[in-house]
């Protein structure tokens, strides 16, 4: 089956709608889908919840979407590094879901394995469990965590071959793996596509029945959010 799609517009044509709730690989603007995310904010749907580890930065990424006043609500566990993010938030305009990293990987990990819930004793004793329930096994309080399905979702590999099969480039892969298994359909953007069988078995990160949709993006920008250089 041949999942390449010409564009990332053509990609997203009849998936995306007002309202709905987009999950988003990446782990600050590493591995991030960009060509996805600019087509997703040049589509003009808004009223989005977003579940990302983070908002991106201003201007890039996400950032370009809190920009439009596309989101509203996002789903994440780090929003620095975006002043929109934070003048929004402030301001009331913004809902924000705060989850603890690993918590959240996990929530993805699940909605994608169709687990609806999950206990973990992160969180117990803060805000972050207010309102939830609360068990006790072995002595030990746990939290009860919901997992998180996407309408849509959105991820970053390195290569796949025409049926969707993933291989990711070191850190990139981050949270896309978990991304991709919580779409009910699931757009990946990739820097090579090559003929089905010719990806080794035992190097690939993710099958293709997790995808359903690839883009092309040989050239992304992989811009860098803090670049610290050596003084001489």
């Amino acid at each position: 089956m041949n999942k390449v799609y010409p564009s990332a517009a053509e990609a997203l044509a009849g998936v995306v709608s007002d309202g709905q709730t987009i999950a988003v690989g990446g782990f600050g603007l590493c591995g991030i889908p960009e060509a996805l995310i600019a087509a997703l904010r040049d589509s003009g749907v808004k009223d989005l919840t977003c579940i990302s580890n983070n908002a991106g930065v201003d201007g890039f990424g996400l950032g370009q979407l809190l920009e439009t006043r596309q989101i509203r609500k996002m789903i994440a566990s780090y929003v620095g590094e975006n002043k929109e993010f934070e003048r929004q938030y402030l301001a009331g305009e913004l809902e924000l879901e705060f989850t603890p990293q690993g918590t959240l990987a996990e929530k993805l990990r699940a909605g994608g394995a169709g687990i609806p819930a999950f206990f973990t004793a992160t969180g117990v004793g803060t805000i972050v469990a207010d309102g939830k329930d609360i068990r006790e096994f072995d002595g030990k309080k746990y939290v009860l965590e919901r997992s998180l399905v996407a309408d849509v979702s959105l991820v970053k590999a390195y290569k796949a071959d025409r049926s969707g099969n993933l291989v990711f480039h070191k850190t990139a892969r981050n949270f896309n793996p978990n991304v991709a298994m919580a779409g009910q359909l699931t757009i990946v953007e990739v820097e090579e596509i090559v003929e089905t069988g010719e990806l080794d078995p035992d190097h690939i990160h993710l099958p293709g029945i997790f995808v359903h949709r690839l883009v092309l993006n040989s050239n992304p920008e992989k811009r860098i959010e803090q670049r610290t250089v050596r003084s001489i």
